[in-house]
């Protein structure tokens, strides 16, 4: 149930960001879902792509500093209040959210919201036992 994260750090300079892409393209890698955060200087691209392991390897090779973190992917419903229900599970459960992102997928009628968290294990439990439909990493990787 945990996906695999790539996160890359770039220098924040006009055509870093296409580097990435043009690399991944060239290796057929997909991008699922992407978030950047920047400052004035860097930034982090956080990837979600179809073959985690191969886009690290060529990422790394091609001397970009990159690294793998797992985060989960959960299915919300696509109306107002739906992110509401997921994220009222982690207060209650009082389980620290480091970041997310979402984005409409084709995995059913929902959003889909990859959370970055404290406790991984934790929040994978707590989110299957509410009833909200965690998505398996295949089912990501394959959208």
């Amino acid at each position: 149930m945990k996906i695999k994260q790539i996160s890359v750090f770039l220098e924040n300079k006009s055509g870093r960001l296409a580097a990435v892409t043009r690399l991944l393209a060239e290796k057929v890698i997909n991008i699922r879902a992407l978030s950047i955060a920047d400052t004035t200087d860097f930034g982090i691209l956080r990837l979600i792509v179809d073959k985690p392991d191969e886009a690290y390897r060529f990422l790394k090779e091609a001397g970009f500093t990159v690294s793998v973190t797992e985060v989960l992917g959960v299915e919300m419903p696509d109306r107002p209040g739906g992110l509401d229900s997921g994220l009222s599970v982690m207060a209650q459960e009082d389980i620290n959210i480091e970041y997310l992102y979402a984005f409409i997928g084709r995995s059913g009628n929902g959003a889909i919201v990859i959370f970055r968290v404290e406790e991984l294990d934790k929040a994978l439990q707590v989110m299957k036992s509410r009833g909200i439909n965690v998505l398996n990493a295949d089912k990501i990787y394959n959208l």
